[in-house]
């Protein structure tokens, strides 16, 4: 074998063809590498290979044309046949030659992760699970090219086959969608499952997208091993089809490849009945698609039964929900998961609802209770102003079943209001969906034109006001809370007095510091001693972040006399020993400590309990950064300033822990090059290797040719 091996690489390195092979993929290569990850930044060479795996389908069959069709055309397969090895090494040993040839652009393109982690946080596991897929997409390509090339002695239908072949499993998945879409019989359900296993792309897709699924890499593997055995099947029935055995062997070789299709089959069957925690592996840098500690406790304490219907037909599901679908129903026997077709059952969803979900959305329902989930709701969208569409940010799939199961499984659903009318600050997307998931309803409540907190409040948000309360305002708030009602409140950084509102924060017996907070503890703040890591203390509304970081710019200090007899404070975030309230800032540059500003410590968030004259326990939370619970501040602390957020309603909302779980960010920093850095990339990758690989071949074809 090793032999054959080495005759058949040298067969490609002497002539064109491998050098023109390699060349052709690495000029390919090139190109989207300069545009994806050069001049776009993306963080992962994924795109780049899914991109590349279309041109397989015209290079492969170029490189396996010839392998077996030319030699049986010029009869010198004969010697092959009669040499001293086996019919399956002489295949073996073609087949690995080929594999070193698409080897090459595979190894050079697995250096690019290298090089690009030293500009920046980059995909690494990304990229190397779809480096994998891309070479064993490659692989396959190769074993069903050489398959193809054993059928026949021309060189031409050879290659018109493995093209068409190849062409086929590319545009498998779109094929399998158009009849589940259109068929509804039971021979179409047979006809996709039986299709679906000549979807050379899917796996490779999967591969490609933060899952390093032993399903996947198993699948190409037998895919392989079955083309490997059906030339070796092909060969040894021709190399004794002048024999008296020929229709005894022509019958074992169809027996043989018969037997080889069902193992192939039984394999990956069984694999797909293996729990996916044991099979399929997050490899993003984030844990994109890896459940969290709170949704294994939230599923794993069900004690009602809720069935998850996704109205799409299972050969069109999205490939991240499946997954985390998957994983909730192995955590729990009281998940169940169903595949409902809507071209077979297009009335299913009258039953829980009147409008008309889209496609892949999700109804998740517990005995009479039901909550439907967009499609459009599991991803989260902005807006690329460079090229004027909407992209993908972030995955919320698992943030939106769990808030869904929740509220089915809940009895009643808590009241929230949000008090407006004194300029306060207006709540971003992202922390209106984080009071939505944890199935809280909110509304906006305008003191002056209301006669109080109304009876179902189970709590009310002051948010960053910046003009003060009137007395009757704040008599209205405090009368709330005297009846045992809870508040998040929020104050800010103002040049006004704040008389009534300052009444509210003083019913705990708290005021906030004068100043604003310079952290000169240089583990506790960012790049600017008024941007605050605070210190994060220990508590159940702080347990899911205090591993973690709360981003706190321009905080204030909260004072409060801990030794009080009818309030207990509960700090939960805090300034290091280094701070101090720097008084009358004027200038966002000067840190310098003056005289008159206040030393630290300061508490920066913390809850309130008190007991009222009749007996209610209330109970607020206050946070004395009004950026706190922004966007931007967010960003900064991926997820922990929302998380901490979600905690505090559910906290204020009765709950023993939250249920709402933050979209997980595909965001990541762009990696940045110059543009002579670009420049030289583009010339080395796109023409100087690729060229330099050609130029090599053709002067060793030209000697060859001239001995």
């Amino acid at each position: 074998m090793t032999a054959i091996y080495k005759r058949e690489l040298r067969a490609f390195f002497t002539s064109v063809m491998g050098w023109l092979f390699v060349a052709v993929n690495l000029f390919v290569m090139g190109i989207y590498f300069v545009v994806y990850n050069m001049m776009l930044g993306y963080p992962t060479i994924s795109y780049v290979l899914q991109s590349v795996a279309l041109i397989f389908n015209m290079t492969i069959p170029v490189l396996t044309m010839r392998s077996l069709s030319e030699e049986r055309r010029n009869k010198t397969d004969q010697l092959l046949l009669t040499a001293p090895v086996s019919v399956g090494k002489v295949v073996l040993g073609k087949y690995l030659a080929m594999v070193t040839v698409i080897g090459i652009p595979t190894l050079i393109a697995g250096i690019a992760p290298l090089l690009l982690m030293q500009a920046g946080e980059f995909q690494v596991g990304v990229s190397y699970s779809s480096l994998l897929g891309f070479f064993l997409y490659g692989c396959l390509g190769l074993a069903i090219g050489l398959f193809l090339s054993s059928l026949t002695e021309s060189v031409v239908i050879a290659a018109v086959l493995s093209f068409v072949v190849l062409f086929l499993g590319f545009i498998m998945g779109a094929i399998c969608n158009i009849i589940s879409g259109f068929g509804t019989t039971g021979f179409a359900k047979v006809l996709v499952v039986i299709l679906n296993c000549f979807d050379m792309v899917r796996r490779f897709d999967i591969l490609s997208g933060g899952y390093l699924e032993l399903e996947s890499v198993v699948y190409y593997l037998t895919a392989i091993a079955l083309a490997l055995f059906c030339t070796t099947q092909m060969i040894q029935k021709r190399r004794y089809s002048v024999s008296g055995r020929g229709i005894r062997l022509g019958a074992y070789s169809v027996m043989g490849m018969a037997v080889m299709t069902a193992m192939t089959v039984v394999i990956n069957v069984i694999l797909n009945y293996v729990p996916d925690q044991y099979t399929s592996f997050d490899v993003t840098i984030n844990n994109l698609y890896t459940l969290t500690n709170e949704t294994k406790e939230f599923v794993q304490g069900l004690t009602e039964d809720v069935t998850i219907y996704v109205l799409v037909d299972e050969n069109g599901k999205n490939e991240d929900l499946d997954k985390t679908l998957s994983r909730m129903e192995e955590l729990s026997k009281h998940v169940k998961v169903e595949y409902i077709n809507p071209m077979v059952n297009p009335k299913f969803y009258y039953n829980y609802t009147e409008e008309e979900p889209s496609s892949n959305s999700l109804i998740v329902v517990c005995g009479d209770k039901s909550k439907v989930v967009d499609y459009n709701n599991i991803y989260t969208y902005e807006m690329n102003y460079d090229t004027y569409s909407y992209e993908a940010t972030g995955y919320d799939g698992e943030g939106q079943v769990i808030s869904a199961m929740s509220y089915v499984a809940m009895e009643d659903m808590p009241k929230f209001y949000i008090v407006t009318g004194h300029g306060e600050l207006e709540f971003e997307e992202n922390f209106y969906s984080a009071i939505r998931k944890e199935n809280v309803d909110y509304e906006e409540l305008a003191l002056y034109a209301a006669d109080g907190i109304p009876e179902d409040a189970q709590g009310i948000i002051i948010n960053a006001p910046t003009s003060d309360f009137s007395s009757e305002d704040a008599d209205k708030v405090i009368s709330y809370l005297e009846k045992g009602g809870n508040a998040l409140v929020i104050p800010t950084i103002v040049d006004v007095e704040m008389t009534n509102f300052d009444r509210i924060l003083a019913y705990y017996g708290i005021s906030v510091v004068d100043g604003v907070i310079v952290e000169m503890d240089r583990e506790h703040y960012y790049q600017n001693p008024y941007y605050l890591f605070p210190v994060i203390e220990s508590d159940e509304i702080t347990q899911q972040v205090v591993n973690g970081a709360i981003f706190a710019p321009f905080s204030r200090g909260l004072a409060y006399d801990d030794m009080a007899d009818d309030v207990y404070y509960t700090p939960l975030l805090a300034t290091s020993m280094d701070s101090y309230s720097k008084i009358g800032v004027s200038s966002g540059e000067d840190y310098s400590r003056q005289e008159g500003d206040i030393d630290g410590p300061f508490v920066v968030s913390l809850r309130a309990e008190k007991e009222t004259e009749s007996g209610e326990l209330s109970q607020a939370l206050f946070v004395a950064s009004e950026n706190l619970f922004t966007d931007m501040a967010d960003r900064m602390a991926p997820g922990n300033n929302v998380k901490l957020f979600s905690n505090m309603i559910s906290c204020l909302a009765g709950r023993e822990s939250a249920v709402g779980i933050p979209a997980k960010s595909f965001a990541m920093n762009p990696l940045i090059f110059s543009a002579q850095t670009v420049l030289l990339s583009a010339t080395v990758c796109i023409i100087v290797v690729p060229l330099t690989l050609l130029t090599i071949g053709i002067v060793i074809w030209l000697r060859r040719r001239k001995r």
